[in-house]
């Protein structure tokens, strides 16, 4: 294993003057590219919210007393979490969300697009609706979070009509369907699903009737279990693929295995050893690195490996979109871990195929450290 040490219909007419330098970016898909290709690689809608993380609390906030934080940091959360994190990873990534027309949702608006470079035509902003609020607070290992919003307008959580894509994610409900996973399905998307927690205790793989577009299913362990009824979550994957081509069972400490049931491939990689600071958007980021992984047509054990990786550098840091990495974290963790002398090789050769994606006039040392952009401040590169 390797070891290592985070309504209009459009958006605001006024755009914050300063704006971050974004790096090049490494294009996974760059020998793909055809001029016919769809205009937009990853397409997803949903709920944008602000989240406002507070870090360096020494315990919980206690009943009746003040705590003081020694670290806060403020970013776009809830779908944004999964837009980020596939931009930064050179996807050309299209986002259909509401945004409230207060200071939150002009901030997440911008922060998105001219911060992330995420499109979001079919996005808007809507009159009188503010914008749903999320307050961590992490400390010992621990989070915490509060949240508070208003109901979401009639057309969330999503638009009649998608745009075409080379792939859609989306988020299934049990006993709800969603009309623009098949429609962006029939548009040729590939879609590639995850799934919460089924508060109704029923789970019943025929309620999610959604998973019947979809290319990829990418539940946790113990949400495998549960709907396939299997003892165990490689046994679960395996039992998935009788209704999806591509079953990914993400094992938490222990890694992620892997079944596709068109080419009888199977695939296990383990987890890396990081010192976990907060969990939040890792589901998210796991998924955003396999999607790349995916479109790039890489072999089923370098997309498991690779989103793993993603998701072991986006819990070194706190937030969810915060701590998403990109191209340059990725390859400074490259350089730097083949420095340590006691690596296993064979773990080293795991993630070879890196070498020839990342961006080879980084110098920069890793870990990296984002700047953290808070509301009212501009935000540098």
């Amino acid at each position: 294993m390797i070891a290592s040490a985070a309504s209009t219909g459009k958006g605001p007419s006024s755009a914050v003057a300063r704006r971050p330098h974004r790096p090049a970016q490494v294009d996974p898909l760059a020998a793909l590219r055809t001029p016919t290709d769809p205009p937009w690689d990853v397409y997803l809608t949903g709920t944008v919210f602000l989240d406002i993380i507070f870090t360096g609390l020494d315990s919980a906030p206690v009943r009746g007393t003040e705590s003081w934080a020694r670290g806060m940091g403020s970013s776009p959360g809830g779908v944004a979490n999964m837009a980020t994190a596939l931009a930064r990873l050179g996807l050309k990534t299209s986002l259909a969300a509401a945004f409230g027309d207060d200071h939150y949702g002009e901030y997440c608006w911008d922060a998105l697009e001219q911060g992330e470079g995420i499109d979001l035509a079919p996005s808007r902003t809507v009159p009188g609706w503010h914008s749903p609020v999320t307050v961590s607070m992490a400390y010992e290992d621990e989070r915490t979070m509060v949240s508070h919003g208003h109901e979401p307008p009639p057309e969330e959580p999503a638009p009649d009509c998608p745009p075409r894509a080379r792939a859609a994610v989306a988020s299934l409900e049990p006993g709800k369907q969603a009309p623009w996973i098949a429609q962006a399905a029939a548009k040729g998307a590939r879609i590639f699903a995850d799934v919460g927690w089924d508060e109704t205790g029923a789970w019943d793989l025929a309620g999610l009737a959604d998973l019947a577009h979809c290319e990829a299913f990418l539940p946790n362990a113990e949400e495998a279990m549960r709907y396939t009824g299997a003892s165990c979550p490689r046994a679960a994957a395996h039992a998935l693929t009788e209704h999806v081509p591509l079953a990914v069972v993400t094992l938490g400490a222990d890694g992620a295995y892997a079944v596709d049931r068109r080419t009888g491939e199977t695939a296990e990689v383990p987890a890396i050893a990081v010192e976990a600071l907060d969990p939040t958007g890792a589901g998210d980021v796991f998924v955003a690195g396999f999607v790349a992984g995916t479109l790039a047509d890489w072999p089923l054990a370098d997309r498991l490996a690779f989103a793993g990786l993603t998701a072991a550098l986006s819990v070194q840091e706190f937030g969810g979109s915060l701590s998403a990495p990109g191209w340059a974290e990725i390859g400074a963790w490259w350089r730097e871990i083949q420095s340590y002398d006691d690596q296993d090789p064979a773990a080293l050769r795991r993630y070879a195929f890196l070498t020839d994606l990342v961006p080879a006039e980084q110098a920069r040392p890793w870990p990296l450290r984002r700047a953290v952009p808070t509301i009212g401040f501009g935000r540098s590169a």
